[in-house]
């Protein structure tokens, strides 16, 4: 699935609405970049990270009777690594620097998600309306 040209404002949209948003990236969820606004560091990788955090968030939320995985919100000495579902397919991270306010990532994070599975699911549909 290639990045439509509205995933890529809605990421943008997230860096406007989230103070302190220091890169966001939307992958599927066998780890592979659909659309990234990521600097210093290579998307490849965090995709491949975010899909492998995925597959673990998903376990344990199971694990413990949760239900489906929705998010995981990852503090680090400066800075969060915040991953939320975005429809099936796909997984949007968000990278924050430590004085972000993590409600209002999480806010936004989440009304972009849902925006964003919106997309990837026509993205996904598109090709078999014939």
């Amino acid at each position: 699935m290639t990045a439509a040209p509205e995933v890529l404002a809605e990421l943008q949209g997230l860096r406007v609405r989230v103070p302190h948003l220091t890169g966001a990236l939307l992958a599927s969820t066998d780890g592979l970049v659909i659309a990234h606004l990521v600097d210093d560091m290579e998307p490849d990788g965090v995709a491949a990270l975010t899909a492998a955090a995925l597959g673990v968030g998903a376990r344990l939320a199971n694990a413990v009777g949760h239900g489906g995985f929705r998010e995981l919100v990852v503090s680090g000495d400066r800075g969060y690594v915040a991953t939320y579902a975005a429809g099936s397919s796909c997984v949007l991270t968000l990278l924050a620097s430590a004085d972000a306010n993590v409600g209002r990532l999480n806010l936004e994070a989440r009304r972009a998600g849902s925006r964003i599975a919106a997309l990837a699911d026509d993205a996904l549909e598109r090709p078999r309306r014939t």
